[in-house]
């Protein structure tokens, strides 16, 4: 008796019908630069229009947020998530995203439920203005549960040199605006995880109080917020000096990543809204604002330094392009660290957080 790949979990012709499935989202983010088609052995690209082009890339996943598309049965969002924390990562450094290419890999391949993941990463693809132009599905029986998939990216994108963002220009004086995260992003959900479904009990479809209304999975599988034309987009107009893009390691450990030596992050707590699911998870974990901060955007999914003579205009502009933007804080002297200010009854309390480099 012979043994077929398919026997072995390996399923050939559906790995085929997959990629016919997901073609139709993966034309629809093609670029002018983009050459072939998909199915060859690599994705081609031709750079155009550039002087002194620096490619600037990045790579990550969406980590355990996958646990709630599992738990909801949705997998059309995780995708733009995926494309969001890499392009996103490329965007602060003034680079304008090309083209990404994505992994997938699970126990056995679903065409129909597992081609709304690439369908989600077609949409984060527009929404950044990049081409998906390649990927890789490996299908590994007995590696992964059959209802269960695995995410990782990779995009690149390409800035003149002259036009590199790197926070080495940034001083004090400066000004520290903050864009509204979407949510919790994609980051913190193993934390998350154990204090609103294994110690507070809840579950995907509750409707809390304390979040105003949607179910509890809706509030966290909404997908990270992509801000690259926004950031393309404002740095054609002002003099923006540098970027952090707030994600594991939180406001805390993030934003002294562009800090230049002799300055510090003045972040004043309470000039932005903090979404509700913040606040509920600190109240079930029990944990204080430090661990928060150094967890979770808090609400905050960049933090761009301008020059204090532009900050107004620059969140004018911000607004205009569908940003929600605060003015959160300022430069100051200081050993490449967060400062956090609290307005209280007695006056003003600074609380410092240890900062590092990454």
């Amino acid at each position: 008796m012979t043994i077929t790949y398919k026997d072995a979990g390996v399923d050939i012709d559906a790995g085929d019908l997959f990629v016919q499935k997901i073609k139709p989202f993966v034309k629809a983010t093609a670029r002018p630069e983009v050459l072939g088609g998909i199915g060859g052995f690599g994705g081609l690209f031709a750079l155009k229009k550039y002087k002194n082009p620096v490619l600037v890339s990045g790579t990550d996943g969406v980590g355990t947020k996958l646990k709630i598309a599992f738990l909801m049965n949705r997998h059309d969002t995780v995708g733009i998530d995926l494309v969001a924390m890499c392009v996103n990562d490329i965007a602060v450094q003034g680079a304008e995203p090309l083209f990404f290419l994505d992994y997938f890999a699970t126990g056995k391949l679903k065409p129909q439920e597992h081609s709304q993941v690439v369908k989600g990463i077609a949409d984060g693809c527009r929404q950044a203005g990049c081409a998906l132009i390649g990927g890789e599905t490996a299908e590994m029986p007995s590696f992964y549960a059959d209802d269960e998939y695995d995410l990782a990216g990779f995009a690149v994108g390409v800035v003149e040199k002259k036009d590199i963002i790197d926070g080495s220009r940034i001083k004090p004086g400066d000004q520290l605006i903050g864009l509204a995260s979407s949510g919790l992003h994609s980051n913190g959900y193993s934390l998350v995880r154990k204090v609103l479904f294994e110690k507070a009990g809840y579950g995907v479809d509750d409707i809390l109080t304390e979040l105003g209304g949607p179910k509890l999975g809706e509030v966290l599988i909404t997908p990270t917020k992509i801000y690259a034309r926004t950031l393309l987009a404002l740095l054609k107009e002002f003099d923006i000096r540098g970027m952090a893009h707030i994600t594991g390691g939180g406001i805390t450990e993030n934003t002294p990543r562009i800090l230049p030596k002799g300055t510090q992050a003045l972040i004043r707590k309470k000039s932005w809204d903090i979404p509700p699911i913040f606040k509920l998870i600190q109240k079930k974990a029990g944990v204080d604002d430090e661990e928060m901060y150094r967890a979770f955007n808090m609400g905050l999914g960049m933090i761009l330094a301008a020059p204090k003579a532009q900050a107004e205009k620059v969140m004018k502009k911000a607004e205009k392009l569908g940003e929600k933007p605060f003015l959160v804080g300022e430069i100051v002297k200081g050993k490449q660290v967060v400062m956090y200010e609290e307005r209280q009854e007695q006056g003003v309390r600074g609380h410092k957080s240890k900062g590092k480099r990454k």
